[in-house]
């Protein structure tokens, strides 16, 4: 093991030790590797699965899960073949049909046939994308300003993002966190694992398009679309304004003062407070 990767770990446990709740830690084995799937909460509760945004880890969730598990049984997966405790097989996981196999490995093997999703910025797209895929097997769909979802990027937000996606390094993510989040307070513990995230090995994320129209009309699946009103990712108004004509059974809010970056962790009291009405909808 290398040191950057000792020290990765290192920093991922530190976090996860802050986590306000009792968890529970799972290995789920699969023809694409291990992964990793901590959970809290009460394990008659109403199962929650959270996918985490691209060059983040599971351990994003750390404000949330304190109030999503007084009610929920949480699940926060790390997607293999990206920063983590999820360990890659040998078969790499290559396109997204293999990325949405994936997830359906694993609430198999979590026993969820039906389960609510929530997931952040990418993803939120791969939450959307898989519901589209698989709509029996989601109850409700939270999407976090989602990207590649119902817009495309900012130009400036890419252009800003290019040398960390040309060079990932832990002080040009932590700069880029803070341009784009306005430097908003985030726990050391968890600032210091993201950036040593940008660093580690091979990660890959799996890129995909944005859905149709015709593929959103057609969805069945109750959704609620937050959007970050000060995300420099993309026109919060103009993706809310796409989600509403054409996603059905969707709601939808533009959150004032949060960013793309910020919005699992800044006011997450509140954040959470809105996701958990949205579920608790008969």
């Amino acid at each position: 093991m290398t040191d950057d990767l000792t020290r990765f770990l290192a920093a991922y446990d530190a976090v996860l030790a802050r986590w306000p709740v009792p968890v529970d830690r799972m290995d789920l084995l699969s023809v694409y590797g291990t992964t990793r799937v901590t959970a809290c909460g009460p394990e008659n509760g109403e199962p929650l699965v959270l996918l985490h945004g691209g060059g983040a880890t599971s351990m994003v969730w750390y404000a949330n899960v304190a109030d999503l598990a007084r009610t929920r049984r949480v699940y926060a997966i790390d997607r293999i073949g990206e920063a983590g405790r999820s360990l890659r097989g040998d078969r790499p996981i290559r396109s997204v049909d293999e990325l949405l196999d994936w997830l359906d490995g694993v609430l198999d093997g979590l026993g969820l046939g039906r389960t609510d999703l929530c997931g952040h910025s990418y993803g939120g797209w791969i939450a959307l994308t898989y519901a589209l895929r698989a709509p029996q097997r989601v109850r409700r769909l939270v999407l976090l300003d989602a990207t590649n979802c119902f817009a495309g990027f900012r130009f400036g937000y890419l252009l800003r993002a290019l040398p960390l996606l040309l060079r990932p390094t832990a002080e040009r993510a932590l700069a880029f966190l803070a341009w784009e989040t306005g430097d908003a307070e985030a726990d050391p513990a968890w600032r210091e694992l993201h950036g040593l995230a940008a660093e580690f090995p091979q990660a890959r994320i799996i890129g995909g398009r944005r859905p149709r129209p015709g593929q959103l009309r057609g969805s069945t699946v109750p959704t609620l679309v937050l959007l970050a009103g000060d995300s420099r990712a993309h026109d919060s108004r103009r993706v809310e304004a796409a989600a509403r004509r054409h996603l059905p059974h969707a709601e939808t809010a533009v959150l004032p003062g949060l960013s793309h970056h910020g919005i699992p962790f800044d006011h997450a009291a509140a954040l959470d407070r809105t996701i958990l009405e949205f579920l608790e909808k008969p």
